[in-house]
């Protein structure tokens, strides 16, 4: 087994270029998908609903765009390279954060569902202060907080699920269900394309995630 997970150092064109091709369809589809939103949420939304959707769509375009600049950057520039690979991993964390803060904020009134909205972000901290800071010494602690943070709405599930319309909650489920399968081949270094494979599920998923967070400001009073 420790064979098959071991760091691969470098990758082939073959598979640079099916990366950058994952990501920029990824990235195109941000940056239309997180305009779309935003207007949506400024000629219908409440204040708070317009906030939780602008930190939601940074957070989806800055998290691709960094992943991107990181995976398609030479090797000649190592200390460059080494910095986005901190920037890179950190920003997961803020991903997970933003995804969940149109949802929470929806819910906020209800204490649990206001101490996870609070939770997250200190835990998506907590996450970017261990990739920056202490870089390759606690991954698989990370890793584990990347779970944790992505099913922590588990937490909040019984006053969160019933705010939310169906098509949300299982849209919600299915983008966790995407995201979680990916981490086999995030951890799986050795297998070809193993980066393009894992990051397009990293696209697959945040794109159900958007449509869960899309179909919410749709059909609830957020909209309202």
């Amino acid at each position: 087994m420790a064979r098959i997970f071991r760091v691969k150092a470098t990758y082939d064109f073959g598979e640079i270029v099916a990366d950058g091709v994952v990501h920029g369809i990824g990235i195109v589809f941000a940056l239309i998908g997180a305009t779309v939103l935003i207007f949506y949420a400024t000629v219908w939304s409440t204040p708070g609903a317009l906030a939780a959707a602008w930190i939601y769509s940074a957070g989806l375009v800055l998290a691709l765009a960094i992943s991107c600049s990181y995976n398609l950057m030479p090797g000649s520039v190592p200390r460059t390279k080494a910095v986005f690979r901190r920037l890179d991993h950190s920003a997961i964390f803020v991903l997970i954060a933003a995804t969940y803060t149109p949802f929470l904020e929806g819910g906020a009134g209800d204490p649990a569902i206001r101490a996870l909205l609070f939770g997250i972000w200190i835990m998506a901290g907590i996450g970017v202060l261990l990739k920056v800071f202490f870089a390759g010494r606690y991954d698989r602690l990370a890793i584990l907080l990347y779970l944790a943070m992505g099913w922590s709405g588990v937490a909040v599930a019984r006053p969160l699920f019933p705010m939310l319309p169906l098509a949300t909650s299982i849209l919600i489920v299915t983008g966790g269900i995407i995201y979680s399968a990916g981490v086999i081949f995030h951890v799986w270094e050795r297998l070809r394309f193993q980066n393009a494979i894992w990051h397009g599920f990293v696209v697959a998923a945040a794109a159900v995630h958007y449509a869960a967070v899309l179909v919410f400001f749709s059909l609830t009073g957020t909209g309202s």
